[in-house]
């Protein structure tokens, strides 16, 4: 059999993007059962509620939902388990020294398959104040108006 190749993705999490500043990312593997995987394969995850926490030097996922088999038997997974993820112990330290700052928190912004494992994008978020969201979109909305502007002009259009 041909061994996978390529990236395949599972869940993203749009929402922390809205919520949370992102100031730094990290791809880091996750320790699976085999019918979280087969899950995973049939496309069905939610990372809305999920977080990470560094505990004894470990980085573990809490708060995903991976939902149960449906052709799983007593071998079958609790849905919304800690996880453990896996990273470099460098890494791992300099995530450490940095939740440590008031306001920091870790959560994950994407699930997916890179050649046949199992990754989880994983970002250093510091929390959106509601000012900062309206700001946010009105930024958004001007660079669009912009670009829109652009494109009328380069096809002749008067304004």
């Amino acid at each position: 059999m041909p061994k996978e190749q390529g990236q395949k993705m599972v869940a993203q999490n749009k929402k922390a993007r809205h919520d949370y500043h992102i100031e730094d990312t990290w791809e880091a593997g996750l320790v699976l059962m085999g019918t979280e995987v087969k899950s995973l394969r049939m496309g069905r995850a939610s990372l809305m509620d999920g977080f990470a926490e560094v505990d004894n030097g470990e980085v573990w996922l809490l708060g995903v939902h991976i939902p149960e088999y449906t052709q799983g038997t007593w071998t079958n997974h609790s849905a919304r388990r800690r996880r453990k993820l896996l990273l470099n112990r460098s890494e791992i330290a300099k995530i450490e020294r940095k939740i440590t700052d008031k306001g920091y928190t870790i959560v994950p912004l994407a699930l997916y398959f890179k050649d046949g494992r199992a990754k989880v994008e994983i970002g250093l978020a510091r929390g959106k104040k509601a000012y900062d969201k309206r700001h946010s979109l009105a930024e958004r909305q001007a660079n669009r108006e912009k670009e829109q502007a652009v494109q009328r002009r380069l096809k002749g259009y008067q304004d």
